[in-house]
């Protein structure tokens, strides 16, 4: 353990990865939007690891997965690589796929499907399929969209973070395709049992949120939790979700940041 209470790793054995200076192409023959196939192939793919990537302040890797002619890239997050915050000391990638899970459970499908991988280079973590997005957009160039589905979208990942309690939705987790199919990436901080919601979207404070979008609320807390959401969670964690799902419905309208301090830093 490093003085500043961060992991000493340096005597960790470093993944194989790809040499050369070639830019990165997106190639896939499954894409984000075939949850099944990608659910499939993330889920028993051979990983090889191209590189780490940048920015990211835990260890994230870009990888490329193949299983019988398929292939895509993914992110991977292992858990050896992950770097504990005071108030999140670990398991973020657990909370990456239980993001993913929720948003499949609601029907919003705004997270890139993403699967445990205990096999995987570097240990156990999170394999989220890679979005080939337009990245020079995010979420302050997209909310003023006059496309309905992704207007739609962007609403469905509000009340999505609202339940999930993110406590880091920056503008640039939000990915656009070109399909313009809206994606919600770096889930990793969220699901924490007190109340931490830190997000970028505020924009539709005071509307009333869709009955498209309360009434999978309804259902969720009106049923037995789904062993897929619970068993990435705490049961305390897993009741504050219920509770925060909830408070949604009650209300029925997206919330005011009264204290004008629940954004995350950086924006973008």
């Amino acid at each position: 353990m490093s003085g500043d209470g961060v992991p000493d790793r340096s005597g960790d054995p470093e993944p194989a990865t790809t040499t050369g200076t070639e830019a990165f192409a997106y190639d896939a023959t499954v894409v984000p939007a075939d949850t099944d196939s990608m659910v499939q192939l993330l889920g028993s793919g051979s990983i090889e690891v191209l590189g780490l990537m940048p920015w990211s302040s835990n260890g994230t890797y870009l990888v490329q997965v193949d299983n019988d002619g398929d292939h895509a890239p993914a992110v991977y997050k292992p858990s050896s690589a992950e770097r504990p915050l005071w108030d999140f000391p670990g398991d973020l990638w657990k909370r990456e796929i239980a993001t993913w899970e929720l948003s499949e459970i609601l029907g919003f499908s705004v997270v890139p499907p993403t699967v445990e991988r205990s096999d995987a280079p570097m240990g156990v973590g999170s394999l989220q399929a890679f979005v080939p997005a337009r990245f020079e957009e995010n979420y302050f160039t997209l909310r003023d969209t006059d496309d309905d589905s992704l207007a739609t979208a962007l609403r469905r990942l509000c009340v999505l973070d609202l339940v999930a309690n993110s406590t880091d939705r920056k503008g640039g987790h939000c990915l656009v395709d070109d399909d313009n199919r809206l994606w919600a990436i770096d889930n990793g901080l969220s699901f924490h049992a007190q109340s931490k919601l830190r997000t970028v979207i505020w924009d539709f404070a005071g509307e009333d949120i869709p009955e498209s979008m309360l009434t999978p609320l309804v259902e969720l807390t009106s049923a037995p939790v789904p062993v897929r959401l619970s068993r990435w969670l705490s049961d305390a964690e897993v009741a504050a979700t219920m509770a925060r799902a909830m408070a949604v419905v009650r209300s029925g309208r997206f919330p005011h940041d009264l204290t004008g301090q629940r954004y995350p830093w950086p924006l973008v």
